[in-house]
């Protein structure tokens, strides 16, 4: 182990000479306060940064046993030192000379608490954070002396605001742990209750703008209570009793006017599958973890997917049993998008119908009329929702503007009134019942299993010219891997860059470990998730990095069902 003393004397001794000099910094030098590990060294100062990490002893993150007692005590905590971390960083590093010289950047977590990679807090107390740092540079050779600063005076200023305890505020920590906690517990409560979704009293549900998912602040933030009728109570381990929206399994509409909060109830629910940072608002909106955010995808490729519960068969003879297309249209593509979450494990349907394919989701009396069914191939949604519900176990959340026709298969009915939710449920029965709408109901049958498919592996190829395996992320939410770039904007589950990286990972892992030809995509889904379980996150790159995030099976299957190479055999 290599002390301070020995970091400043290298250093100075490298002053003015070629980058590469920089080379000679891999290894761990101890610091009073913490053990610095420079992983990777960045070739040239406009390369990507070097790679490091910091490990601080218990005794000196001085976490205290009541926020190291659980996983999930220790996951809010290591979210809120990770976004503590950026904030020092921003607050302190300054420009060192070219390139990327002077960089000190760490993977942020966005609202959401979820396992990563960038800060880790150990059952014993340890803290580990790793964050890329730009090496100093004068043109293309070091900078020895601003690299002396930036390693010796600059981490350590970033390090002690924002990983020790005592720093950030005993009672913050505390909060983060204890708040997570309490987000889990509800989880677990919803299955043994039979609920989808519980939306507590007092959540704040509106974000700043669409690409920004803070709080809405201010008056206008308009607070969520739960109808008289749709009220629940639980008991949390740390908050106690909180009331609020349990919406219960079955068939759930969301109905009002535009503007009414009926898409900014859904998007919450749809965030839910994740646990949120004290502060955020929706701390205690939890959701089923396999509930699927469904939407149509103009022009997605489809591989293979069994949608005849959906579309039967095609002009020209074309059958879905096995459906296959570069160019998925609006009704094909959310076809697909729903027997690929079932196939993924999806227990729950969350549907926007300003996001979905009108003719998926009804066909209403008069076009029945006009087309009559032996020219539809398209069995709409509102005449399979109950059998998935009924059949399946399946639950279906759908927000509706303009389709009366869902009414007859609710089992529940929210209207949302200037931001307040209503339940309906009893009105809309009766207006079903004076309104009939005299349609015909498309699908008499139950719906029937879906044929499993088997990836080809060799249709997976992450490789390129020049490496093995290429995985990239690209703002916008757009997956490298290999030569293929996987448009995944529409997967608004994905919360994060680390997390989409993460995904990539996992799909290199499918392909390198589990894809045999033999496996179906159902049992290579579980085997990869199953090994992240056991091993963590590390287990996805050989080498040590900060920039992964957990992710749902659902997200990798999303993922791999975009891969415009994907081949697939069908068991049937």
């Amino acid at each position: 182990m290599k002390t301070l003393d020995a970091l400043v004397d290298f250093l100075g001794g490298i002053d003015g000479r070629g980058y590469k000099a920089y080379k000679g910094l891999k290894g761990l030098w101890a610091f009073p306060d913490f053990d610095l590990h420079v992983d990777h060294v960045q070739g040239d100062p406009f390369a990507a940064p070097s790679r490091v990490r910091v490990i601080l002893t218990a005794e000196t993150a001085g976490l205290g046993n009541e926020v190291l007692s659980s996983q999930t005590r220790r996951l809010g905590v290591a979210s809120l030192l990770a976004r503590r971390f950026h904030e020092a960083a921003r607050g302190t590093m300054v420009r060192r000379g070219s390139g990327k010289s002077g960089v000190i950047e760490i993977e942020t977590p966005g609202q959401e608490v979820l396992a990563q990679t960038a800060a880790i807090v150990r059952e014993d107390g340890t803290v580990e954070a790793r964050f890329r740092v730009g090496l100093p540079a004068q043109g293309r050779c070091a900078s020895g002396r601003e690299a002396i600063a930036l390693l010796t005076k600059d981490i350590p200023a970033v390090v002690n605001q924002s990983l020790r305890a005592e720093s950030v505020g005993h009672h913050e920590v505390l909060a983060h742990a204890l708040t997570n906690e309490d987000a889990s517990a509800l989880r677990v409560s919803l299955e043994a209750r039979g609920w989808v979704a519980f939306v507590a009293n007092g959540a704040k549900l509106a974000r700043r703008t669409g690409v920004d998912d803070r709080p809405l602040l201010g008056d206008i933030s308009i607070p969520f209570y739960a109808p008289d009728e749709l009220t629940e109570e639980v008991e949390l381990p740390n908050a106690g009793t909180v009331r609020g929206m349990a919406i219960p399994r079955g068939v759930t509409l969301i109905v009002g006017g535009g503007y009414h909060g009926k898409s900014t109830l859904l998007r919450a629910i749809e965030r839910g599958v994740y646990n949120h940072s004290y502060g955020d608002g929706r701390e205690s909106v939890v959701t089923d973890p396999y509930a699927v955010k469904i939407r149509a995808e103009d022009g997605r490729s489809v591989a293979g997917v069994d949608i005849s519960a959906f579309i039967g068969t095609l002009p020209q003879g074309q059958g879905t049993r096995a459906f296959s297309t570069p160019n998925a249209s609006g009704s094909t593509s959310q076809a697909a998008g729903i027997v690929e979450a079932l196939e993924a494990g999806a227990a729950t349907l969350l549907i926007d119908e300003d996001t979905a394919a009108t003719n998926f989701m009804i066909r209403d009396r008069r076009m029945q009329a006009l087309v009559p069914k032996d020219a539809e191939p398209i069995t709409p949604l509102v005449d399979r929702v109950r059998s998935l519900w009924e059949t399946r176990g399946v639950s279906a959340v759908i927000v509706l503007g303009g389709s009366g026709d869902y009414l007859d298969v609710a089992d529940t009915v929210v209207a949302m009134k200037e931001f307040r939710p209503h339940d309906v449920t009893a009105e809309a029965l009766r207006v079903a019942a004076d309104f009939p709408t005299g349609r015909q109901r498309e699908a008499p049958e139950p719906i029937e299993e879906f044929q499993e498919r088997l990836p080809n592996p060799t249709s997976v190829d992450p490789s390129t010219k020049k490496r093995d395996a290429e995985i990239k992320v690209f703002k916008g939410g757009e997956l490298v891997f290999g030569t293929e770039r996987i448009d995944l904007s529409a997967i608004t589950q994905l919360v994060s860059d680390a997390q989409t990286l993460a995904v990539g990972r996992g799909l290199l892992m499918a392909r390198n470990r589990f894809m045999d030809g033999r496996r179906s995509v159902r049992e290579i889904l579980s085997l990869v998730m199953e090994t992240i379980e056991e091993r963590g996150l590390d287990e996805l790159d050989d080498r040590i990095v900060g920039d992964l995030a957990q992710f749902r099976p659902m997200e990798l299957a999303a993922a791999l069902n975009r891969l415009r190479t994907l081949e697939v055999q069908s068991t049937g």
